[in-house]
């Protein structure tokens, strides 16, 4: 990594480019070393037939806040993409936003394990924990 650029500015250029992200009024809130925190607002593109947030959307988000947290320990030069993930879908939302917080458990040179929980926040700030997901991850050459 360029010793001037900080994991927020590594993981918010990679962010941009995400168009599934952008699409679905995602945003980068917070990032450090190891870590990064995203929020979804609630809105028509992101539900399911019931109106509650659609599991695809939730799984998307987390994946990414888990792919981004190994991107701020990846090497110079390098994305990362998703190998696999498993997620568990703890309860269903509507309304408010999903905060999704990805974290590395292991840094590896081939591989990266990551977590990430999504909570969901309610209007008035009841937050409800509503999925949880391991990952991996692996470096790639950036080709871009």
């Amino acid at each position: 990594m360029n010793l001037e650029e900080s994991p927020l500015l590594r993981v918010q250029r990679s962010f941009e480019r995400q168009g599934l992200m952008q699409q679905l009024g995602a945003r980068v809130h917070r990032v450090e070393l190891g870590q990064c925190v995203l929020t979804m607002p609630y809105s028509g593109k992101v539900t399911q037939q019931q109106g509650a947030f659609h599991g695809g959307a939730i799984g998307a988000l987390a994946d990414i806040a888990g792919g981004y947290a190994a991107l701020t320990q990846a090497p110079a030069g390098m994305e990362v993409v998703s190998v696999e993930y498993k997620i568990n879908f703890l309860a269903g939302c509507k309304g408010g936003m999903l905060r999704a917080t990805g974290r590395v458990i292991k840094a590896g040179k081939r591989l990266t394990v990551t977590s990430a929980d999504v909570v969901h926040v309610a209007e008035d700030g009841t937050e409800t924990v509503c999925a949880t997901l391991q990952q991996t991850v692996m470096p790639v050459p950036k080709s871009y």
